[in-house]
């Protein structure tokens, strides 16, 4: 063993390999193995603190119908002069409608109680008086009379066995709740059916083997929700916190006491209710850990056939480009798929390096030819010619005023021009700019074009590229105006705040004849549109800006409006990319 040991290279990759894999998956198993069972901690505890403040609560409730039940009933034997002539009649007859009014109040009682029965034993006359709430059954009533008539009859001392408080007695195979007060020769008293007490719990979700009960003072299980579970279950130890119980220590007890009867309000809920499937991620977790540690010389055997040794090989090769021979190449062999494409790859690579001067050379000529297009399609020949002519016009009839407004208009639209080049520009120089282009054109059409201009203050210092607007403006006035109809060109912008994030919007509308149906075809299927006048680019061309600029965060839209005219709608960024400014 020492001498493995002195063999290995404490600075070989398999040694960091296998010391960098311990201290990743010890440390993190462990992790996993204390989560867990911190996990399991934790919800016993939630689970525990939620259903005792549950059982809490409703063992308050409870108590609140018991102590009104219970001052009920001394109020009536305190206060009732029908149960004083009931226990000790001066005749037959005062007895006899003692009863009867004793009968109708106390059946007028039970209607404003929440309880299941009121009653009242004569001793002398051995005669039970009762009421029931209507929901008990003729059965039922039945039953509890046969308990209550021989039971009373044998006078019970209820002040020394039960103390003056509730109690929980059998009847049949259902356990009902008492409280009986003695005044000279009479029983009066109520009752609880402790099952119809327990019906709001069953809509609580304690798992298949869980419930809610009722126990007495001596852990004895009285009226449950639903069928306990199989083993040792304890229930006599103290309610302040949770416990576990059972044969496996895996159900968790909790309860509050009541404070009017000798009994208490318990929940009963198996683990497998409250863990779900944190036991199983325990075994699994410990099936990992052994896994790790039994598939490790496999897995460092694996990592060296794998790895080592094609990064060896790469390695190899590069460190002999570096000593300048540039012809050396990856030799094939057998290895993974993505190493064969990396050696693949830098083979290639290698051999393209006399190529790469000729492809930087064609591609600034490409450049250079875009750039030249570019500035070809800012400079329309037909305008510059119609503005000379206006012009020409104006110097004839000697109109000097608006000779100098032509020209200073002319004089800003180009000065915008050649300065186009730039990527952005604000909202409110192309906003002055397409001004200026329509005063030219109002020149040109004095009685054919109107045009209106809105946009918020705020939006004018807004990024966007330079003549994207205009482009647009320009295609109404080559399509849209004929020396027949008048037209209206409107640009509405303004800010779009339906989408996630606020956008610009552009709209332009003129009252034209509108797009035909077969360029707006060619225009949604984002393709040039050629027709016998030509090859028409700009939206074309528009359309490419953009997504070069912005990727698919900017969009546009064209469509006839109603009645007529055509609506282009611009979609763009608040905010342009960073790479893009300037």
């Amino acid at each position: 063993m020492l001498g493995i040991i002195s063999h290995i290279s404490w600075n070989s990759i398999r040694f960091k390999l296998v010391v960098g894999l311990l201290c990743i998956t010890v440390p993190l198993i462990t992790l996993l193995i204390y989560t867990n069972y911190y996990s399991i901690h934790v919800v016993h505890n939630q689970v525990a603190v939620s259903n005792k403040n549950m059982m809490s609560l409703y063992m308050k409730q409870i108590d609140n119908q018991l102590d009104d039940a219970d001052k009920h009933v001394v109020s009536l034997a305190a206060t009732d002069l029908d149960i004083q002539t009931f226990g000790a009649p001066e005749s037959n007859t005062a007895y006899q409608l003692a009863k009867t009014s004793l009968n109708n109040k106390l059946s007028s009682d039970i209607l404003s109680k929440p309880v299941d029965s009121f009653f009242v034993f004569s001793i002398p006359k051995d005669d039970l008086l009762d009421v029931f709430r209507g929901t008990i059954t003729y059965s039922e009533r039945t039953l509890i009379r046969n308990y209550l008539h021989p039971y009373l009859s044998s006078n019970p001392d209820f002040a020394g066995i039960h103390g003056n408080r509730w109690f929980a007695q059998k009847i049949g195979q259902g356990f009902y709740f008492f409280r009986i007060l003695q005044i000279g020769d009479i029983y009066i008293g109520t009752w609880f059916d402790a099952g119809r007490l327990l019906t709001p719990l069953n809509f609580i979700n304690l798992g298949k083997t869980g419930a809610a009960l009722f126990v007495s003072d001596r852990g004895e299980p009285l009226s449950s929700t639903n069928i306990l579970p199989d083993g040792e279950i304890d229930l006599t130890q103290g309610l302040q916190q949770y416990y576990m119980t059972g044969d496996k220590n895996d159900i968790l007890v909790v309860g509050e006491s009541s404070r009017m009867g000798d009994f208490s309000l318990m929940a009963v809920i198996p683990d497998d209710q409250i863990l779900q499937h944190l036991p199983y991620l325990t075994r699994i977790i410990t099936a990992i850990t052994l896994g790790s540690i039994a598939l490790l010389p496999l897995s460092l055997w694996f990592l060296r056939k794998t790895v080592l040794v094609p990064l060896k090989r790469i390695l190899g090769t590069m460190r002999r480009i570096g000593d300048g021979h540039v012809s050396v190449r990856i030799e094939p062999f057998s290895t993974s798929d993505e190493f064969r494409m990396v050696n693949d790859t830098f083979n290639k690579m290698m051999s393209q390096i006399e190529d790469l001067k000729i492809n930087v050379y064609e591609e600034r000529l490409s450049k250079q030819k875009a750039e030249l297009q570019h500035l070809q399609l800012q400079i329309n020949p037909h305008f510059f010619m119609n503005s000379l002519n206006i012009l020409f016009n104006l110097a004839r009839m000697k109109n000097f005023d608006l000779i100098q407004e032509m020209t200073l208009c002319l004089m800003q639209y180009f000065r915008y021009m050649f300065r186009s080049n730039l990527s952005f520009v604000t909202l409110r120089d192309e906003i002055k700019h397409i001004q200026n282009y329509l005063r030219i054109q109002k020149l040109r059409f004095p009685q054919t074009l109107t045009c209106t201009i809105s946009a918020p203050d705020f939006l004018t210092e807004t990024l966007i590229p330079p003549l994207v607007i205009q482009t647009f403006v320009e295609n109404v006035i080559k399509h849209a105006i004929t020396m027949d109809d008048p037209i209206e060109l409107t640009l509405d912008i303004d800010l779009d705040e339906t989408a996630l994030e606020p956008k610009l919007k552009v709209v332009i509308r003129d009252t034209g004849k509108g797009f035909s149906e077969e360029v707006l075809d060619e225009i949604h299927k984002g393709n040039r549109i050629i027709d016998e006048h030509g090859d028409h680019i700009g939206i074309w061309n528009v359309s490419q800006r953009l997504k070069l600029l912005y990727g698919d965060k900017a969009r546009i839209g064209c469509y006839n409006g109603f009645p007529q005219g055509a609506v282009v709608e611009l979609t763009l960024p608040l905010e342009p990319p960073e790479q893009k400014r300037g």
